[in-house]
């Protein structure tokens, strides 16, 4: 029997045990930090050993085979003696897709996964298809593939996950758009994560497709130095595309080798924003491929509700809109964000910097926003890079206060925006907690 040791005892993890016992390993599984007690009462019924708190080199050097959660950074000590008795290491991605033969639809990118995943699903699901909804989303694909027979899985795929695959290979592969993200975890090389985001393609061969956004130079530039045997089929907000998916400003038009070509108006599309008709084609496309018909393509187009913490409305508060943009982690989401505003914005930023570079941001900052609410314990850069631009800046370190300044500058007709384009984790468990607790402030107001 071999031997299965899984690292972390989130939702992938406890996926993966699962599934390793269902395929007759010997599994154990180890968390540094404490396992939920919902996680650790599975574990135990299902008797899968486990420890937390504490990574035992000698219980974990001893694998055949190692399933790494994406939270674990590579360059952790135990990683690195995993490396060095030369002990594969996959991600739960790559684990659970060597035990299904259903169609995988894979979608990565910097920003708008989780819209796009979500959206994709509700094509596939309106139009009858027996799909499941996996990867960074909802219950771990592992799991699911243990317990569930889906013929289709659509998942959202982080770059952390991609770091691990050896023949993960979807049918359908997306790239949405790229710029620079989670690059404390790659050296501060910007070309390390492009490499990793492409990974999604690696295996992929004539019978397949990749989906990618023609007007992303970085894509371009890749495809121009790479190869991949995939199909490929381009959406693009600019161009007009023989094969794949554009718009003209008033309609989008999604054409594939099936024989009916789509259109649908901009503004029938249930998410506002130039980056969200980006989403919209790019999931219509995988619709169109999979031979699903019109009218289910435009109804879950038209239909869609907005993911929670992506550019969330809040509440109404005497005349201000309040906006949960929690799951904006990076200076490419914020962006999107700040380009879709067509009011005087109060724009509460801040968290854990992961490298960013704010001054992209600089054209939209003087163009609409009038105050700024610092949330995060080290706000320096964020006040150097705008103090010069915007006089009214706050600091704070609470969510409770950074509501209360915001509404405080804000008068009717503004928007209050929580588009902090950094991790969560200086004062917060996640980006959901943060954003939750913003939800919570907004309705003491």
């Amino acid at each position: 029997m071999k031997r299965l040791v899984i690292l972390g005892g989130g939702e992938s993890g406890i996926g993966a045990a699962i599934l390793g016992k269902k395929q007759n390993f010997d599994v154990f599984l180890s968390d540094k930090g404490i396992i939920k007690k919902e996680y650790k009462d599975i574990l135990l019924d299902k008797k899968i050993l486990f420890e937390e708190q504490q990574h035992t080199d000698e219980k974990i050097l001893n694998a055949d085979w190692i399933i790494k959660s994406p939270g674990i950074p590579k360059k952790a000590s135990i990683i690195k003696k995993i490396q060095e008795k030369g002990i594969t290491i996959s991600s739960e991605i790559e684990f659970a897709s060597r035990y299904t033969s259903s169609i995988l639809i894979a979608i990565t990118g910097s920003n708008g996964k989780t819209t796009t995943t979500s959206l994709t699903y509700e094509i596939f699901k309106k139009a009858g298809f027996n799909v499941g909804l996996a990867g960074n989303i909802g219950k771990s694909f592992a799991w699911q593939v243990a317990e569930e027979n889906y013929e289709y899985y659509i998942l959202e795929i982080s770059s952390f996950q991609l770091d691990n695959i050896q023949n993960f290979k979807p049918h359908i592969a997306m790239v949405l758009n790229l710029s620079p993200d989670h690059l404390d975890q790659y050296d501060y090389n910007y070309q390390n994560y492009i490499n990793s985001k492409f990974k999604i393609t690696q295996n992929q061969n004539e019978k397949d497709y990749f989906i990618y956004n023609l007007d992303d130079e970085i894509t371009q530039k890749w495809l121009q130095n790479n190869h991949t045997k995939a199909h490929l089929l381009p959406f693009s907000l600019k161009e007009k595309v023989e094969e794949g998916a554009y718009s003209d400003q008033k309609n989008i038009y999604i054409t594939t080798n099936t024989e009916d070509a789509l259109k649908m108006k901009i503004e029938d599309l249930a998410l506002i924003g130039k980056h969200n008709v980006a989403n919209s084609m790019a999931a219509g496309i995988a619709g169109k491929i999979s031979k699903i018909k019109n009218e289910f393509i435009k109804q879950s187009l038209a239909d869609f509700e907005a993911v929670e913490h992506r550019l969330e409305f809040v509440l109404k508060i005497n005349g201000i809109n309040f906006i949960n943009d929690s799951k904006a982690t990076n200076v490419n989401s914020v962006y999107y964000a700040l380009e879709s505003m067509k009011s005087p914005v109060i724009w509460i930023v801040g968290g854990t910097d992961k490298g960013n570079d704010y001054s992209e941001l600089i054209p939209f900052v003087k163009q609409k926003v009038k105050a700024i609410v610092c949330l995060g314990l080290d706000n320096e850069k964020i006040i150097n890079t705008f103090q010069d631009i915007i006089p009214n800046i706050a600091e704070t370190h609470s969510m409770k206060d950074a509501v209360n300044a915001s509404y405080l500058y804000g008068k009717k007709g503004d928007t209050v925006l929580l588009s902090p384009a950094c991790a969560s984790f200086d004062l917060f468990k996640n980006y959901e907690d943060r954003g939750i607790q913003f939800k919570e402030e907004v309705r003491k107001l």
